[in-house]
């Protein structure tokens, strides 16, 4: 790996101590990982205390975002890559339909109910609240350069083989 200097750093282990002179020899995946760990765990601790779940506010959110109402089988492919496995987003939307915060058409699509609404509301107030601990001393330029930064980590390993060239 070359750095900003041009020479080669070595790819050191793990190291949650790591001082800003050695987070470049630092894994990506392993801060990468513990980020997700931890952003994700507080954010469906703080959904629990109001018991909703993640996937629960990403299924209200795609019934709601689109300008025809999706069916079943639609909210299901869209989620699923999100999802713990390939059965918990149709668990989900049982879940939802039996506690009324969805309902289904005689076109078998899915609408969200007067408290499914509510409860989507509530649930986006809280990430809210959530993403502005997370972000706290975090300007939106640092965020913005994080984030290109991870995106041409991901085009480099998904591109041709050459290293900055994605397909």
């Amino acid at each position: 790996m070359e750095s900003l200097t041009g020479t080669t750093t070595d790819q050191a282990p793990a190291n949650p101590a790591a001082t800003d002179d050695m987070l470049a020899t630092q894994p990506v995946g392993y801060w990468c990982g513990l980020t997700h760990t931890t952003v994700t765990r507080h954010l469906r601790d703080a959904m629990a205390k109001i018991d909703a779940t993640q996937p629960q506010y990403w299924v209200l959110n795609r019934v709601n975002g689109g300008p025809t109402a999706p069916s079943r089988e639609e909210v299901v492919a869209q989620l699923t890559h999100l999802a713990d496995g390939p059965h918990e987003i149709a668990r989900i939307v049982d879940q939802l339909l039996h506690r009324e915060w969805l309902r289904i058409d005689d076109g078998q699509r899915l609408h969200l109910t007067d408290a499914g609404e509510t409860a989507r509301v509530r649930l986006r107030e809280l990430a809210t609240e959530i993403r502005a601990v997370v972000h706290q001393g975090i300007s939106d330029e640092e965020y913005v350069a994080a984030l290109k930064v991870l995106r041409k980590m991901v085009a480099n390993v998904e591109g041709d083989g050459t290293p900055g060239n994605p397909s």
